[in-house]
């Protein structure tokens, strides 16, 4: 199911991420953001989470993530050491731009991870669009923010980037996580469909 939220500057208006001022925005959205905007930091009871890029020595713990999931450990392969095709594909996201890793920590611990994509189009009168993908976070961790707060930095990053919509897809079985998004001001707008390439 496609969702998508054009009122990109709600989760900046929390005071979750600092946004960038408005005079800097043109020069963001054709480099990468420095790390003033790398990380940003939410307190909570026990410690702070932090949402930053992912490093490629995070790669094991980002994949153990999209396994510990009832679709994802059916996809996944869980080795130590990783396996080397999430490490080139790391690689590749990192050499394309606009194509981010954010990871959530929370004091050692990686506990959330998600992909960001940004692409140019002619569409909506050349509307450049962000796209989310792989959502996760910790199950010993989750109904404690951590989702809203890297969505939320997504979002931030998208609206630097000069983005005027975010879209995603999530299965229609995850009726937790439908439930979630629409919290979040994402609507229901389009249906998705997958064609598999796979032998």
């Amino acid at each position: 199911m496609w969702f998508e939220r054009t009122r990109c500057d709600f989760f900046a208006a929390l005071g979750q991420v600092e946004p960038m001022p408005e005079d800097d925005q043109q020069d963001a959205a054709h480099r990468a953001p420095e790390k003033a905007q790398d990380e940003s930091e939410a307190h909570g009871d026990r410690a702070a989470v932090i949402v930053r890029l992912a490093r490629r020595e995070d790669v094991s713990a980002v994949v153990r993530l999209l396994a510990d999931d009832v679709l994802g450990r059916h996809r996944e392969r869980v080795e130590e050491p990783v396996a080397p095709v999430y490490l080139r594909a790391f690689d590749d996201m990192s050499a394309q731009p606009g194509n981010e890793l954010l990871v959530a920590t929370l004091g050692d611990e990686l506990v959330g991870c998600l992909q960001l994509t940004m692409v140019a189009g002619l569409s909506r009168a050349g509307m450049r669009r962000a796209q989310l993908e792989g959502v996760r976070v910790c199950g010993r961790h989750r109904g404690q923010g951590i989702g809203e707060r890297l969505v939320s930095a997504a979002i931030a990053r998208a609206r630097i980037a000069g983005c005027g919509l975010v879209q995603l897809t999530s299965d229609t079985t995850r009726t937790d996580a439908l439930r979630f998004y629409e919290r979040l001001g994402f609507k229901a707008t389009h249906v998705g469909m997958k064609l598999s390439l796979a032998d």
